[in-house]
């Protein structure tokens, strides 16, 4: 089996999923992942896919490319990837930030996340209430702790960004893995 990434963005319309997985279908291809959510007003979408070994990946790209037009798509790549890992990394940990939307929220969280090594596994942002005043900056993390690192110490580094960026950080251990 090859491995592939899809991804593609276009204005959100209904029928883009519909297109884009026929065109897949139609090559044998599967998905094996994926994630898709519309960032303002923009669909975004992120396919790990498998196919035969046969693949005319030509006549796939060809294919896209038709799709790319027909929708209209902005972006689409599909590039070939070593093979995929079937126990990709699971959260151990979710984290949520809030507060007065700003730049540097998410790098000052990412960047305490790298210093520690925490993987991030997952991750959404939101500018909420921009209508009613004051926007409010919504980011969630998934994430995998090293191990080595407790959940105290990723507190203590987080705290000071909830600090320097005028933001209020919470973690908790995850859930459990639903999707």
């Amino acid at each position: 089996m090859r491995a592939y990434v899809l991804s593609l963005t276009g204005r959100d319309r209904p029928g883009i999923v519909s297109a884009v997985t026929r065109a897949l279908l139609d090559h044998a291809v599967n998905i094996e992942d994926s994630e898709m959510g519309i960032l303002r007003g923009h669909f975004a979408v992120m396919l790990v896919l498998s196919a035969p070994d046969e693949l005319d990946e030509e006549a796939l790209r060809a294919d896209l490319d038709r799709v790319r037009a027909e929708i209209p798509l902005e972006t689409m790549t599909l590039a070939e990837v070593d093979a995929i890992d079937p126990h990709a990394t699971s959260a151990s940990h979710a984290i949520s930030v809030y507060g007065a939307d700003h730049p540097g929220i998410v790098h000052g969280v990412a960047r305490a996340l790298a210093e520690h090594r925490v993987n991030v596994v997952g991750m959404s942002t939101r500018v909420v209430g921009e209508d009613e005043g004051e926007a409010l900056y919504v980011m969630l993390l998934d994430v995998s702790l090293p191990d080595g690192l407790d959940e105290a110490t990723l507190e203590s580094a987080l705290d000071g960004v909830a600090r320097e960026q005028g933001v209020d950080v919470s973690v908790r251990p995850a859930d459990g893995d639903v999707l």
